[in-house]
């Protein structure tokens, strides 16, 4: 049965550490790097609403949120979480992500992934991992299954958005063992972004 903790992680300059009050200045910053929380697809905090947001991370049953910084400048560049932790069937979800305009596309993601699912699998002892995102997000599915992720399903008229429209959520997952060669694949495509 999995157990997960509090845990600091770095990799290629990007640090997760577990998220708290103190990141809040770097959390509105990177919010309105972009002003991502105008996003109709994914939901993001307005920078008047980050204080919250953090406050209701760190109190949600079953999640571990992190923020995501940039090592060398110890920038806030966003966040991502484990979420919908069940030890009783060795699964966590990896969600409620969300980067900074300008850090998208630059292999932070790819780099954030590959910490999570590597710990999930390799010291958590993980069986499963899921993620989910809206319907209408293509840049998150595109990114999705880049990582080599197998779509399971749509649930249809899940959650609420923040115009108050529902959407419909896809899920995917990674098992066990689907993840050696997902990790070889991630850990090459970050020595060619390194490389360009």
């Amino acid at each position: 049965m999995i157990e997960v903790q509090a845990v600091t992680l770095k990799l290629n300059g990007v640090r997760l550490e577990p998220l708290a009050p103190a990141h809040a200045p770097g959390l509105r910053a990177a919010a309105e790097d972009g002003q991502i929380w105008k996003l109709r697809v994914t939901w993001v905090p307005g920078p008047e609403q980050v204080d919250d947001y953090i406050g209701a991370a760190l109190t949600m049953p079953n999640r571990l949120a992190f923020a995501v910084i940039d090592d060398d400048s110890g920038a806030v560049m966003g966040t991502t979480s484990y979420h919908d932790i069940m030890p009783e069937i060795d699964r966590v979800e990896i969600g409620h992500t969300w980067y900074a305009k300008s850090r998208q596309r630059s292999g932070v993601n790819t780099s954030c992934k590959l910490m999570l699912l590597a710990h999930a699998f390799n010291t958590l002892g993980c069986e499963v991992v899921g993620l989910r995102t809206d319907n209408l997000n293509h840049a998150s599915q595109a990114a999705i299954e880049r990582l080599g992720a197998h779509k399971d399903g749509v649930i249809r008229h899940h959650a609420a958005r923040r115009d108050g429209s529902v959407r419909d959520t896809v899920i995917y997952s990674i098992l066990r063992g689907e993840w050696h060669g997902i990790e070889s694949a991630l850990r090459d495509r970050l020595q060619l972004h390194a490389g360009a």
